[in-house]
């Protein structure tokens, strides 16, 4: 299935954070490709909440987040990825290894717009292991 024109399916930005003295900022993108408009909203939410994350220094590598739709499935996926391992945080498949670190994986289906961004600002804030 193509992706639905009217739904914008770039980039969204990215927020990059200082971190300690001397090392580089760290960045948290936020990515989607959705198919449809049912999510769009939702979306355009979690991405505005994600470049307010505060890193705190408890975020210190770049954290990617991609939320996607899946042909035939009324649910919204989100992938966080870090290029390191982190210790599970309940509700979240994975850790599954990629070239790019590690990613972990929720799905959505009728979960407040709240709990999304709460849910997955504990997947990007997810401690080291």
């Amino acid at each position: 299935m193509q992706a639905n024109p009217r739904v914008n399916n770039s980039a969204s930005g990215s927020a990059a954070y200082p971190s300690r003295r001397g090392e580089a900022a760290v960045v948290i993108s936020a990515t989607h490709r959705l198919l449809s408009d049912s999510w769009t909203a939702d979306v355009e939410a979690l991405e505005s909440a994600i470049d307010r994350f505060r890193t705190d220094g408890h975020l210190t590598r770049d954290c990617e987040v991609v939320c996607f739709e899946v042909a035939g499935d009324r649910h919204l996926h989100v992938n966080v990825t870090h290029r390191y391992a982190t210790k599970a945080v309940r509700g979240w498949a994975g850790p599954g290894r990629m070239p790019d670190g590690y990613v972990h994986n929720r799905r959505f289906a009728d979960a407040p717009r709240s709990a999304i961004i709460r849910h997955v600002r504990d997947m990007v804030f997810a401690s080291p292991m």
